[in-house]
């Protein structure tokens, strides 16, 4: 096993993750057991959006895009990036919405019916799980956790207060891949024995970067949140905390987990038997800590007694296509690559993002979530075969499914948002230790493997004080 995931069960109890005390010891905030609003034909679900310095920004403009639903309040931990947004909507010529840093606050105010999460990763479950007790419906961001665990005790919350939660893996809102997905299930490709996910998203080196003071107006506590508070640095702070692992899952996680859903649904699978990972962090020498390059593999021994494989592959740097995927041919726009800073991704026709499904008959490729489509090619002379390429609006059935209170409407549902996820967590916690997780999907753990369970329990972190998800939600 690695150094950085050394961990002694002594040390893990010591961290408070086994504490029970939950939302209910956090003052300012009570649990609610009243029915949701009811909602009039003229109503407008009113929508406080979490972190807004980059994803979240996309939530406002999908929210304002909708006639049901009104952008009512925005919570940042970044007074700065707090200020912008509100002059932007202002530009706009949109209502000036209520602001806060802390989102215990934000919970606290009745009038908001929904909120929805794009902070951090760390942040997902313990905010969504806050706010379900709080009696908020949650869009919470991919991935929907940090840890398997925590995942699997935001599907308790939303199940026991009647929550809608919406996952953020808006390609399930479209059109064409659920034509394409259903395709699969009706035998267009005859018997699918293998899924393959591709995550070759080209990434700049973060470099390195010192510790420094913490800028003015943020409130560094309340970012850092469940996770051990470490010294400032720019490298663990905005969008860069993707590649540290005590707030980020890395590619697999950031990226990777679109693919990885789209991945299962077409199978028609849930948590693996087998889950390993090989890779690492190559080429660049700088702060990562998350692999950039890596392998994975999911088997799974079906009900029926057949079995089926999943492979997974992050890249990070200069590679090849795979069955079109990332060209023009998907309605990937050519030419010019614009970069970003800060280890964002390099955009453009470079990145090669998306799904494929072998069969026996053919084979069927997706895009990425920003180009929705399906192609396919039959027959051993892989001939065309059906295609379509049509996006949806993910914020869309997010609100419908609020107003209408039928959770079986939404296209992206908590419980199977939670199991994709968990998917990131095992390869990563494979990667880890160096070894195969044999798992077992009904207790959601690992077989005969202590140091397993506990990283898939966050138990190289824990949490801190008092951001505690709790035992009991």
């Amino acid at each position: 096993m690695s150094n950085e995931s050394e961990v002694s069960r002594r040390d893990f109890l010591k961290t408070g993750v086994k504490t029970t005390a939950g939302l209910a010891a956090l003052k300012g905030i009570t649990f609610i057991s009243d029915p949701a609003r009811v909602f009039g034909a003229n109503d407008r679900v009113r929508v406080a959006v979490c972190g807004v310095h980059g994803r979240g920004w996309d939530h406002v403009e999908g929210y304002l895009r909708l006639r049901n639903a009104e952008v009512a309040a925005l919570c940042d931990v970044d007074e700065s990036v707090l200020r912008g947004r509100v002059a932007e909507l202002e530009k706009m010529g949109k209502p000036k919405p209520q602001t806060y840093a802390d989102v215990r606050k934000l919970l606290e105010d009745k009038s908001i019916d929904a909120i929805s999460i794009a902070t951090p990763n760390h942040w997902h479950s313990l905010m969504a799980i806050w706010a379900c007790q709080a009696g908020k419906d949650v869009y919470v961001e991919k991935p929907c956790s940090h840890n398997l665990w925590e995942g699997h005790q935001l599907v308790r919350a939303a199940q026991k207060y009647n929550r809608m939660v919406q996952h953020g893996t808006q390609i399930r809102s479209s059109p064409a891949l659920k034509e394409g997905m259903q395709k699969i299930a009706e035998g267009l490709l005859g018997e699918v024995y293998l899924a393959r996910g591709l995550c070759f998203k080209w990434r700049k080196s973060i470099g390195r970067t010192p510790v420094e003071s913490v800028p003015a107006g943020v409130n560094y506590d309340l970012w850092t949140g469940p996770a051990p508070l470490q010294p400032f640095s720019r490298n663990r702070f905005h969008y860069n905390w993707h590649w540290q692992w005590p707030y980020g899952n890395g590619d697999l996680g950031n990226q990777g987990s679109h693919q990885l859903d789209v991945a299962r649904w077409g199978l028609g699978v849930k948590f693996p038997n087998k889950a390993s990972a090989i890779g690492g962090h190559f080429m660049f020498d700088d702060d990562q800590q998350t692999p950039n390059t890596l392998n994975c593999a999911f088997e799974y021994d079906l009900p029926d007694g057949k079995r089926r494989m999943l492979e997974f592959e992050v890249r990070h740097w200069i590679t090849h296509r795979e069955a079109e995927i990332g060209s023009a041919a998907f309605g990937k726009p050519q030419g010019p690559v614009p970069t970003t800073g800060m280890g964002g991704p390099i955009q453009g026709d470079r990145n090669t993002i998306g799904n494929i499904f072998y069969g026996s008959k053919g084979y069927l490729a997706t895009g990425d979530e920003d180009v929705c489509g399906y192609m396919t090619w039959m027959g051993e002379k892989q001939e065309p075969g059906p295609r379509l390429q049509a996006a949806g609006d993910h914020y869309a059935n997010f609100i419908d499914c609020v107003v209408s209170r039928k959770k079986e409407n939404l296209n992206a549902p908590i419980e199977e948002g939670h199991i994709s996820c968990g998917l990131v967590h095992l390869v990563n916690v494979s990667y880890r230790l160096g070894r195969t997780i044999n798992f077992d999907p009904a207790t959601e753990k690992a077989i005969n493997d202590d140091e397993a369970n506990l990283l898939l329990r966050d138990g190289d972190r824990g949490y801190r004080a008092p951001f505690v998800v709790p035992d009991e939600v």
